[in-house]
């Protein structure tokens, strides 16, 4: 009954509130008080006692009334973070202060007139209980002090961290503990695992999704292509006035990466208890990653602190960033890949009894997280690949990428696990590593083969090439420059991976495709580079590869006498109008998938996704740098693309068909998807603009790399021909004895030097990143919907 009573006063005050026209003095504690003394609502109960109408209602009417609610709540949080909460009642009123706020804030970021509102310093001065915030804090705006109060609290014995009190009557004074004393668990730089407490996981898990809620004035804000703008909340909360940074930094990470979902192996474990730390880790990961969004402009530090002083930052350092990038201790980098790892690859875990293991859901945030350690802390990526801990890595990225190719809601999770790939296949150490065998059995609804990590990379990618949905096409160049990267250290491919190969050049340079947009051949040039990598570096042990390019020889053959005469084309594009799907389907073997496996689905109807900016092109996301004979990457100035550069007509009828951003202005990189969806319904008349001719055909066509591949044909196709007639041959096995040991030494072209495309960043992935990011976090903070229709404009949130 008590329960039932207090939330009846509780929705009596929020009607109080709104339908009051006189202001409510912030003296007038009786009425403040039934917002936060109640014991007994939830997070959820204040969501639903607090309609989003009533919000914006005192927002435009009784605006007073709203800020007074604002400072009332901020100035409980700064009580008790200096009191240190001891008493259960103040705990109870930091809480429902908490939850309040995580209500409100929205509501306040999505009005551009309230967004400085806690900039501002307190207004209220001369009312009572707010003269002493003004005092202490030297006038600091109120979201300062909000921050600052939500990490004090974040350490406050019993309440948040374990006390370490000597005795009963010793005390913990709030304003002297040292934090570094007590970071959540043991990892990095902390050696101590502080028992579990489920109540501290609970009210952290609280304050850390109002600090979320603070962080996400950004999805407010339209996609702009300057990214210097700052958010202000993150900028603070990550400077040196933060003076728990550094372990409440080491506190998220440690929590995330020493998290075991499978706890001691009890089979549903998960169904018979909740996991309050599972909650706090999702929460944890993504601070983590909307931190570490914002670097502040600055330098990335450099090894010596005394050269960080010597530059000039642009902005306040990010301490996150900082601390990130200076990680270097070995057992720290094998805490955190481990960490990750196992995180990643627990949704693959099979077991005998169904469901009987706990599967995360914040696998994006884990690979965002990844991306940021890679990005900020090279001596993190040069750690991960320097073992074949990587493939802990590939594996599951894999699996996420093929199980999302046919659902268009996971458009930005395709994305991120191939921008991590790309990014890896930039290094030799990436290449190398994929040779090794791959005995895992992870059920993927693909070819069942014997082989290596390369050949499960390839045999995925052309799964989704052949199979995802068409929103994908903007990532083909992506997928066969993560290909063209690794071909040079590709020891031996199996006969599925090599057919694979095969069936894409003979899909991508069918003339209609090549004829259909101005980039589509690039695609070829592409997979010749892969084949070329390939026959110059590894012809021993890849005579799978030479038996099926001598398969298929008359693939090269045709591309090498394609018609580029006006009726050709137009032949060629009429036989486009006959055929519905992208890339023939047939002829690729597809064979028997693998035992256990789902095939991959669309969207459920009704799921909501969040819209994300276009990619750039793939010129723009890479930089070339060419391989010396010592083994050290050299930077290949730019210049002229091989591939003629496009007209303006060109490009426009290229975008049309695919998302990506070549030829196209900057500011053009930041259209959500719903703008270029109406975007390219203009842009298919320009389209029409746009013809194939002759002139643009040669232009491409006298480039093919076909000099090696033509070579070799010239000089196996004969030799295995004559030993089927000699010997009577009809047996695969035999061919492939004689091309194992066969040699083309002094016979091909010398050998051209190998080219990497390493990624790099730019403003345009850097916008991509911030709308997937934030989508995600939009989309997965639903039990309470934080964000759930407000006036967001960093995306669009779409139902599919």
């Amino acid at each position: 009954m008590g329960s039932s009573d207090s939330k009846l006063n509780f929705r009596k005050a929020v009607i109080q509130l709104t339908t009051k026209t006189q202001p409510v003095e912030a003296t007038d504690d009786a009425f403040w008080d039934q917002f936060w003394t109640d014991a007994t609502t939830t997070v959820q109960d204040v969501f639903a006692l607090v309609p989003a109408a009533e919000i914006r209602a005192v927002r435009e009417e009784s605006p007073s009334n709203l800020a007074t609610l604002c400072y009332k709540a901020v100035e409980k949080l700064v009580q008790a973070a200096e009191s240190g909460c001891p008493s259960e009642r103040e705990r109870q009123v930091v809480l429902n202060c908490t939850r309040i706020l995580t209500r409100i804030l929205p509501y306040i970021f999505e009005d551009q007139d309230w967004r400085g509102f806690f900039w501002s310093t307190v207004p209220g001065a001369g009312r009572a209980g707010m003269n002493e915030l003004e005092e202490d804090d030297g006038a600091r705006p109120l979201a300062e002090l909000l921050l600052l109060a939500v990490a004090d609290l974040l350490f406050c014995p019993d309440f948040t961290v374990h006390s370490h009190k000597r005795g009963p009557d010793s005390v913990e004074s709030m304003q002297s503990i040292d934090s570094c004393e007590y970071i959540w668990e043991a990892g990095v730089g902390f050696a101590q695992s502080p028992p579990l407490n489920y109540i501290h996981d609970l009210n952290r898990t609280e304050l850390l999704r109002l600090l979320l809620t603070c962080f996400s004035e950004t999805m407010y804000l339209p996609p702009a292509s300057d990214n210097t703008v700052l958010n202000p909340w993150v900028t603070f909360f990550c400077s040196a006035e933060n003076r728990h940074a550094l372990p409440l930094f080491t506190s998220l990470l440690n929590v995330v990466c020493a998290y075991d979902p499978v706890g001691y192996g009890i089979p549903y474990n998960h169904l018979l208890f909740s996991d309050y730390r599972e909650q706090l880790v999702e929460q944890a990961v993504q601070i983590l990653i909307v931190t570490l969004e914002h670097d502040a402009g600055a330098p990335q530090p450099p090894a010596s602190t005394s050269s960080i002083e010597e530059q000039e930052p642009t902005g306040p350092e990010n301490l996150f960033v900082n601390y990130l990038s200076r990680i270097h201790r070995e057992e720290d980098f094998d805490f955190v890949l481990k960490g990750l790892a196992r995180l990643l690859t627990n949704p693959l875990t099979q077991t005998y009894l169904p469901n009987s293991t706990k599967k995360i859901q914040f696998h994006q945030e884990l690979l965002v997280l990844f991306w940021k350690l890679c990005d900020f802390n090279k001596k993190f990526l040069f750690f991960v690949l320097k073992s074949s801990d990587v493939l802990d890595i590939l594996v599951p990225i894999l699996y996420y990428l093929n199980d999302a190719r046919a659902d268009q809601s996971r458009v930005g999770l395709m994305h991120i696990g191939v921008f991590i790939l790309l990014l890896l296949s930039g290094e030799r150490n990436f290449g190398v590593r994929l040779n090794k065998p791959y005995s895992l059995h992870v059920p993927m609804d693909i070819p069942v083969f014997t082989g290596t990590h390369a050949d499960l990379l390839i045999v995925v990618f052309h799964k989704i090439i052949t199979t995802g949905h068409q929103r994908l096409q903007p990532l083909y160049d992506c997928l066969l420059t993560i290909i063209v990267n690794v071909s040079p250290y590709l020891k031996s491919l199996s006969m599925v991976a090599a057919n694979k190969l095969l069936h894409l050049l003979e899909a991508f340079s069918t003339s209609w495709y090549l004829f259909s947009t101005a980039q589509n051949h690039h695609l070829v040039f592409f997979l010749l580079e892969t084949f070329n990598n390939i026959i110059q570096y590894q012809f021993d042990g890849n005579c799978n590869l030479v038996y099926a390019i001598i398969r298929k020889r008359n693939v090269f053959h045709q591309l090498a006498n394609l018609a580029s005469d006006p009726a050709s084309i137009q032949k060629a594009l009429q036989k486009k109008k006959k055929s519905p799907d992208l890339i023939s389907r047939t002829n690729s073997q597809e064979t028997v998938s693998m035992e256990g496996s789902r095939p991959a689905v669309p969207a459920e109807p009704g799921t909501l996704k969040a819209s994300l900016v276009a990619i750039p092109a793939i010129d723009k996301l890479t930089e070339k740098s060419q391989v010396s004979e010592d083994g050290t990457m050299v930077s290949v100035p730019k210049t002229d693309s091989p591939q003629p550069v496009q007209s303006d007509l060109s490009a426009a009828a290229g975008t049309s068909d695919t998302e990506s951003n070549s030829g196209r202005d900057m500011e053009d990189v930041f259209y959500t998807e719903a703008e270029m969806q109406r975007r390219r319904l203009s842009s298919a008349s320009s389209a029409s603009l746009w013809a194939p001719t002759p002139e643009w055909v040669l232009s491409w066509k006298c480039k093919l790399p076909l000099q090696t591949i033509m070579r070799l044909l010239q000089v196996l196709v004969p030799q295995v021909e004559k030993i089927c007639i000699d010997k009577g041959l009809t047996d695969e096995s035999e061919i492939l004895k004689f091309l194992q040991h066969g040699t083309l030494v002094g016979l091909l072209p010398v050998p051209h030097p190998i080219l990497i495309r390493k990624y790099q960043a730019n403003a345009g992935t850097a916008m991509w990143f911030r709308t997937y990011m934030w989508g995600v976090v939009y989309l997965r903070n639903v039990d309470p919907p934080i964000w759930y229709d407000t006036d967001v404009r960093l995306f669009e949130i779409q139902r599919m």
